[in-house]
């Protein structure tokens, strides 16, 4: 599928597969040295995606944070962070949220249709709304983020769209951290949910890197042939 944008999955789960605490809103499963690699490939993508859940719970700001990675974007032509993207079916989602504030960049939402005009009010002008019709699927959102130009794009979480970009198979890669510690509390939120997932024990994930990052793991996984021609461009 050419028409939607090289996307690349990006997560950190502890030992047990959890992305967060049942106790603490946002667990801190990276490093600092893991951090700066994910600003590094933030600053190397056109979009970046969240759920609506995240933007409600984490309130993160989605920007390039390192001065000289804004700088160099700035010098190609392009704004200092990547446009920021969510998707949302209930449209509960606050002007106030960092998502909205932060960075001069673009933000868009798409929001299923019902919702869509409430939302543009309640928005008033500080992201573009995008009726993306009944129960937005990822494939649609990729469809109509490659139409606005979008050619790579960074999906981190949360788990309920991870699970829809990797089950529908539209994933190109997944870069996985692992914290060395245990959750050990089943309220709390896993990498993923429930679902029918193209790689299984009889079709296994192709592992691209392995990489220690001081007291994490990152496992890169290749899903599908896009990675290779990605890799090579790079």
């Amino acid at each position: 599928m050419a028409d939607r944008p090289y996307t690349l999955l990006s997560c950190g789960i502890s030992i047990d597969g959890y992305l967060d605490s049942a106790a603490v809103k946002r667990l801190p499963l990276s490093n600092a040295a893991d951090l700066d690699r994910v600003d590094s490939v933030r600053s190397s993508c056109d979009a970046i995606l969240v759920g609506a859940a995240t933007v409600r719970n984490d309130n993160p700001r989605l920007l390039v944070r390192a001065a000289h990675r804004q700088r160099q974007r700035v010098a190609r032509g392009l704004p200092p962070a990547p446009t920021k993207v969510t998707v949302t079916a209930s449209g509960r989602l606050s002007p106030c949220a960092d998502f909205f504030t932060a960075g001069a960049v673009d933000k868009l939402v798409y929001a299923e249709s019902p919702v869509v005009e409430g939302l543009r009010q309640r928005l008033d002008g500080c992201a573009t709304v995008v009726d993306a019709g009944t129960k937005p699927s990822m494939e649609r959102v990729g469809i109509d983020l490659y139409e606005r130009g979008v050619r790579r794009l960074m999906v981190e979480g949360g788990g309920t769209v991870l699970t829809q970009f990797l089950t529908a198979d539209i994933a190109d890669e997944l870069q996985l951290v692992v914290a060395p510690f245990f959750v050990g509390d089943s309220r709390a939120r896993r990498f993923v949910s429930d679902g029918c997932f193209p790689y299984h024990a009889q079709r296994r994930a192709e592992l691209a890197e392995t990489r220690q990052i001081g007291d994490v793991v990152l496992l890169r996984y290749a899903l599908s042939e896009r990675f290779r021609a990605e890799q090579a461009i790079a």
